[in-house]
């Protein structure tokens, strides 16, 4: 049935135009993600940031026999850590160190090397529901040299402040019950070339996993820049790709045709996280970047990217290169290294609880809408939008967002109940996503319509 006179009655009594920003109709905060929230902790993250220091280095080529130093010893107090959450959760949390072989390429692997990620998966609860969401973070570290497995190499900040992250999330949230899987994940091989995230990610498709989001936090605890000398810890980047790596010759050609080249399924998650983010965290701007990753560099979320799932990476906004892949040295009395005494922890607090608040969201929201079309056989100043409910817990209903083509951010938000709705806003000048929402404002990611002729 189509509702256009319903939607426009809708609109006038609510008083909401274009010109006044609004994320969403149904706009609720969650009490239980509200005390997770709390329950994200600056000392603890710090705490985690030091044990990781402590094993000297945790480059991935490093020792893997100590108990106290190298890679090998920080995986299995990481692997520890994710035991003790899983007793705490009662077993319903379960770790485990995946091992995997990289072959030798001449370059930064100069002989064939066993590398491993640890990872904690939360079952979800909802036998019907295999939707998998993903954080990650990268646990080797390196020196100025790529080579040199054996200097120093603290990683405070790269990325023990993502492994950090990880880690109180798996503690906090193993606490609670979601429908769909999550699984929090330590990789490694980063450094040397996206190893443990290329591994995560092959396993991922091979085996038909649904990710329905991959986030990545590397760099996520320095807030003063170098050179500049700015100081920013109220901001953090998400970088997420614009066309993807899948795109198919048709998907490229309508993506041409519509202007749909800012509304990638990764790009309607950053935008996602930043409706969520300014909702839940206080003092934390999203900025959504549109690149998969800072100019000519690149991160764990680019394999996911790559093998066709949604991902994007959260980074601070500003870097300090004087803390960044350097031996630890005093030099014309500079001192370098990626030391813990650089971080600050309540800004990593704050992008932990981000992704917290994202995760949360994500898992006990109903499926995205599927088959998700704007008509177009007629010409109208009114678009016709249709779609299908998705399998899985049913949606209290669906929000139809808007906005104007040179618009970053969704702009207005109009809640339905049915699976079809026409309103009074024309394609030519507007763009449209659809997402599922239950009785308790947990929206779905948006979804993007596709032309039906």
């Amino acid at each position: 049935m189509k509702i256009t006179r319903l939607v426009s009655l809708f609109c006038l009594f609510t008083g909401l135009f274009i010109s006044k920003p609004l994320f969403s109709q149904i706009v609720k905060t969650d009490p239980e993600i509200a005390t997770m929230i709390s329950e994200v902790k600056a000392a603890g993250l710090e705490a985690t940031v030091n044990k990781l220091v402590s094993f000297g280095t945790r480059h991935a080529l490093s020792d893997t026999l100590s108990d106290i130093h190298g890679i090998g010893a920080a995986r299995r107090w990481v692997k520890s850590q994710f035991d003790d959450y899983g007793k705490a959760s009662g077993g319903r949390l379960t770790s485990s160190i995946d091992y995997f072989w990289v072959k030798a390429d001449g370059k930064r692997i100069m002989k064939d090397v066993k590398m491993a990620n640890v990872m904690a998966v939360l079952k979800g609860t909802d036998p019907t529901d295999n939707r998998v969401i993903i954080i990650s973070g990268h646990l080797d570290s390196r020196a100025t040299d790529i080579m040199d497995a054996k200097s120093d190499a603290p990683g405070a900040d790269d990325d023990g402040s993502g492994v950090a992250a990880v880690m109180e999330l798996a503690r906090i949230m193993s606490k609670h019950t979601f429908p769909c899987t999550l699984i929090f994940v330590a990789v490694s091989g980063e450094e040397e070339g996206l190893f443990g995230s290329q591994h995560l990610a092959d396993l991922a498709k091979s085996s038909g996993w649904n990710v329905i989001a991959m986030l990545n936090d590397d760099m996520i605890a320095n807030s003063f820049a170098s050179g500049t000398e700015l100081k920013e810890n109220t901001k953090v980047r998400v970088f997420s790709e614009t066309v993807p790596y899948m795109e198919t010759p048709e998907e490229a050609r309508m993506r041409k045709a519509t202007g749909g080249e800012n509304d990638s399924p990764s790009r309607e998650l950053a935008r996602y996280i930043k409706t969520v983010t300014e909702q839940y965290v206080d003092q934390l701007q999203v900025d959504l970047v549109y690149r998969v990753d800072r100019f000519l560099r690149g991160g764990d979320q680019m394999p996911f990217s790559m093998d066709g799932f949604t991902a994007v990476r959260f980074c601070e906004m500003d870097e300090n290169f004087d803390h960044q892949h350097q031996n630890v040295r005093v030099e014309n009395g500079v001192e370098y290294g990626d030391l813990p005494k650089f971080l600050d922890y309540d800004y990593a607090r704050k992008i932990t609880c981000s992704n917290l608040a994202t995760m949360s969201n994500l898992a006990w929201a109903p499926a995205a809408p599927v088959a998700v079309g704007i008509e177009v056989k007629d010409l109208t100043n009114s678009s016709t939008l249709v779609w299908k409910a998705p399998a899985g817990k049913a949606p209290y209903g669906y929000q139809i967002l808007i906005r104007e083509t040179s618009a970053p951010q969704w702009q207005k938000t109009i809640f339905v109940k049915e699976t079809e709705a026409t309103i009074p806003y024309s394609k030519d000048n507007y763009l449209f996503a659809v997402q599922s929402v239950d009785a308790l404002g947990h929206t779905s990611l948006p979804v993007f319509p596709a032309v039906m002729r």
